[in-house]
C-alpha cells in the first residue's frame, strides 16, 4: 500500500486491511489476523478510533529469532502506520511449528 493511504480517516475495516497488506508484503506470513482493540481503550491518551490492535502472525521468518527480534520485524513492517495512527500494537508472533503445537 502506498504512503498516500489516509490511515487516520479510513474506516476500521480499511485500516485492518491496510495493516494486513503491509504485513503480508513485508513478512509473507502463513497467516495474519488483526483485532481492533480500540473500544477497550476509550478515554485514555492516544485512544483514537482504530488506534489499538492485536496482531497474531504466523511466519517462517520468525524461526530462530527471539521474541524482541520478531516484534521488531512487525514494527518495521508497520513503521509508517505507527507514525500515522497506530497508537498501540500487541504482537503474537509464531513460527508455523509453534502455532501448530500451541493451537492445533
Amino acid at each position: 500500500m502506498s504512503a498516500s493511504f489516509d490511515f487516520t480517516n479510513a474506516s476500521a475495516a480499511d485500516k485492518i486491511a491496510h495493516l494486513e497488506a503491509r504485513l503480508n508484503a513485508a513478512l509473507q506470513p502463513h497467516s495474519v489476523h488483526i483485532d481492533d482493540d480500540s473500544a477497550a481503550h476509550a478515554g485514555h491518551a492516544g485512544a483514537a478510533a482504530g488506534s489499538h490492535y492485536t496482531v497474531t502472525i504466523v511466519a517462517e521468518c520468525f524461526a530462530g529469532r527471539a521474541r524482541v527480534a520478531r516484534h521488531r520485524l512487525v514494527y518495521d513492517a508497520l513503521a509508517e502506520e505507527m507514525r500515522r495512527g497506530v497508537h498501540a500494537l500487541a504482537i503474537r508472533a509464531y513460527t508455523p511449528q509453534e502455532f501448530a503445537e500451541q493451537f492445533q
